[in-house]
């Protein structure tokens, strides 16, 4: 049992640890050069015009959390539907309270105006 646990935090001091040392590498190996032309602000080969730090509607950050959350939750629909024969009715019945909870959260989503495009 134990060695389950350490594998699984080896394999995490790893996934936390090869990031930070590429970072580091990377940060010690790569030429620092500023020039003027670097440093300005690059608008897909345009000078920019205006100030180029505008504000936008935060809402957009919003209909991509909940895209994101009933996608990957509609997810889990599909083995459920492949097994459904063999799962019996105790997965029907927590199937069906999945899906009661998916549409409380969509109906929330709607009624707090996070599906109102403007």
């Amino acid at each position: 049992m134990i060695d389950n646990f350490a594998a699984v935090g080896l394999l995490l001091a790893f996934a936390i640890g090869l990031p930070i040392v590429v970072m580091a590498v990377v940060h010690l190996l790569a030429p620092h050069k500023p020039h003027k032309e670097k440093l300005t602000t690059y608008e897909c080969g345009n000078e920019p015009i205006g100030r180029a730090w505008i504000g936008f509607k935060s809402n957009y950050f919003l209909y991509a959390i909940v895209f994101t959350a009933f996608d990957v939750e509609t997810i889990f629909l599909y083995p459920w539907a492949l097994t459904f024969r063999k799962l019996g009715t105790f997965a029907f019945v927590e199937m069906f309270i999945f899906m009661i909870i998916l549409i409380v959260g969509f109906w929330y989503a709607w009624k707090e105006g996070a599906l109102e495009w403007m």
